[in-house]
């Protein structure tokens, strides 16, 4: 017999009734029963109950294991008398009469337990990381990981697309988040920096004839968390592909997204390929946002014109000065009480708008503030123009063009969250297209690149030399999940021609982009063919699987949210002998004075 197991804690069956079996595994849960000792013995595969008669010689050394001790049990497999099967256990039909038990660890006093829902603080989660992957929703979260992580594997392969690594230890890129630096020991004042994604890399694989490549590859950003984003380090499926148009590229990535969630989805719907596309200039108008959440029926209308020379005079000076005026419809929400509107008109404020403004399309009437100081046929332009029936309401968020939209995005939001509109159990996707090459900043009224400079404006150069920049969009796209981006991508600007112009209109010398971009415009000097690609976020894609609000549910060893290891007690402080090495000198910053009060 093995030294410490014939079979999982999953494994056995009724059909095993009688062999005798040696089980290696963690004390999950023990419970007295007076005469008899039950222990739910855990390992990776299950759990499997192990029962012990207080005559027993080894009673004693059972009932002194403290949970999450891991010891090796031997005995007789025995089938569970009908009203004693578990049916919640593939291993309920059975349990291990004991007769040997060996201690393998002793645990100590837990400070977070393994078995049970209790809820714990985060920063001891993270500390404790090692215990809290063992309990049962965590560590099925890190199994799907890897089953998702091994199907995009395999459907990259079927495509042929092929698998290369590409550096960790390399320059500073352009991806617009701050490196993670590395000081070199043997080239003093300089340093390394942390791919923030293998970008350049692999465009250079497609100047090096590679055609299709892809990588589970490890990104590294120095940017705060959030729910959806980790600190420090990420995964995504990078892909990259030659001779490839827009369509080549969602027509290679789609079915593998499609199948992910169908495959891992338990059930739920997935919106089948090809996927809705989205102008970016509509998904504003319509969503509020760029990353459309499609399970929310809430469509956004333009009601500028209503509002222009109207008796509203707030929103009537506004459009006089450029402003727009947006219509979010509220299904339904004619009956709701005044606290209810109240209530959003308060949240509006704490989310830095002036109010929110409504009209409740009443049985008998338009009602509310805005109804009552606007004329009825404007009132009812706007019934049209947003779709609405009597017994819904209406929200409004006027400002300029795109502070409107973010606005009248968050109200959709908000009011389908409040309603309850959300379409259940679905993952429904949609490309964001046709994003805008440049944009005017404000402020200096200089025209810059609005999104990825490094992306093929579509008319190419001919665009570039005759169009309007603000009117010239790129061949880039993002890919939405629910309302989740999982991935930015584009075709690429594979010219030196148009790169350099490209720049220049966003006021970029020759010498300014050769100096920074030198290695890969070098590179395209010498014969690149057209590619393009995109990178699915698989930390994201997990998440919503495993339909976990926070992203570090899905991450084996994740850091908290100002980017520290709470288990391996990173970052942390060098010694001076390695500071010295390094050829570094720290310049800290000093710390603030207390204010005394009086």
């Amino acid at each position: 017999m093995h030294a410490y197991r014939t079979h999982t804690c999953g494994q056995l069956k009724a059909a095993d009734a009688g062999i005798q079996s040696r089980l290696s595994g963690w004390v999950h849960r023990k419970r007295d029963h007076g005469n008899l000792l039950f222990v739910d013995l855990r390992d990776h595969y299950g759990i499997t109950q192990c029962v012990l008669d207080i005559s027993s010689p080894v009673f004693q050394v059972l009932e002194k294991a403290r949970p999450e001790s891991v010891i090796t049990v031997t005995g007789k497999v025995v089938k569970r008398s009908a009203e004693t099967i578990n049916s919640r256990l593939p291993t309920g039909e059975i349990e291990i009469q004991v007769a040997e038990i060996e201690i393998q660890s002793i645990a100590d006093p837990l400070p977070i337990q393994v078995a049970g829902d209790q809820e714990y603080p985060e920063d001891m989660r993270l500390k404790y990381r090692f215990l809290d992957l063992r309990r049962e929703g965590v560590h099925a979260n890190m199994m799907l990981r890897s089953r998702v992580i091994s199907y995009l594997r395999r459907a990259m392969q079927d495509q042929g697309f092929t698998e290369f690594q590409t550096p960790i230890l390399t320059a500073s890129s352009p991806e617009g988040a701050r490196d993670y630096l590395v000081p070199s020991r043997i080239h003093p004042g300089k340093f390394y920096a942390l791919p923030q994604a293998p970008q350049q890399f692999k465009q250079l694989l497609m100047v090096a004839g590679f055609d299709k490549y892809f990588q589970v590859a490890p990104c590294f950003r120095d940017e705060a968390g959030r729910a959806d984003r980790s600190p420090g380090e990420f995964y995504q499926l990078d892909f990259e592909m030659s001779y490839c148009t827009q369509d080549d590229v969602f027509a290679a990535i789609e079915p593998v997204l499609e199948g992910v969630f169908k495959e891992f989805g338990q059930g739920r719907a997935v919106t089948p390929a090809p996927f809705p596309r989205i102008a970016y200039a509509e998904s504003m108008l319509k969503y509020g946002s760029d990353k459309p959440d499609l399970r929310n029926p809430i469509v956004i209308a333009d009601v500028t014109e209503p509002f222009r020379g109207s008796g509203f005079g707030l929103f009537a000076k506004l459009v006089d000065k450029g402003g727009v005026v947006r219509a979010i419809p509220a299904p339904g929400a004619a009956g709701q009480p005044r606290s209810w509107f109240d209530k959003l008109n308060e949240w509006a404020r704490e989310n830095g708008a002036g109010g929110l403004g409504y009209v409740q399309f009443a049985a008998d009437g338009p009602k509310g503030p805005i109804a009552k100081n606007l004329e009825p046929e404007r009132v009812a332009a706007i019934k049209e123009a947003a779709g609405l029936k009597d017994g819904d309401a209406v929200f409004f968020a006027c400002d300029k063009e795109l502070p409107a939209a973010k606005f009248a995005g968050l109200v959709r939001t908000k009011l389908a969250n409040e309603l309850d509109l959300l379409e259940k159990d679905v993952f429904k996707f949609c490309w964001t297209v046709d994003f805008p090459m440049y944009e005017r900043n404000e402020e200096t009224g200089q025209i810059e690149f609005s999104h990825n400079p490094f992306s093929m404006p579509q008319g190419g150069m001919d665009a570039l030399l005759n169009q309007d920049p603000l009117t010239i969009n790129a061949y880039q796209y993002d890919i939405v999940c629910n309302g989740v981006e999982l991935s930015s991508g584009a075709i690429r600007n594979h010219r030196p021609d148009i790169m350099y112009k490209a720049f220049e209109i966003a006021g970029y010398s020759a010498a300014h982009v050769e100096e920074h971009f030198g290695g890969m415009l070098n590179a395209f000097k010498f014969g690149a063919p057209p590619h393009g690609g995109s990178a699915p976020g698989i930390d994201r894609i997990v998440m919503l699987l495993a339909d976990e609000p926070n992203i570090r549910e899905v991450i084996l060893f994740p850091m908290n949210q100002q980017a520290q290891d709470l288990l391996m007690q990173a970052p942390a402080e060098v010694t001076p002998e390695r500071l010295r090495e390094l050829h570094i000198k720290l310049d800290l910053p000093k710390p603030k004075k207390e204010v005394k009060e009086g």
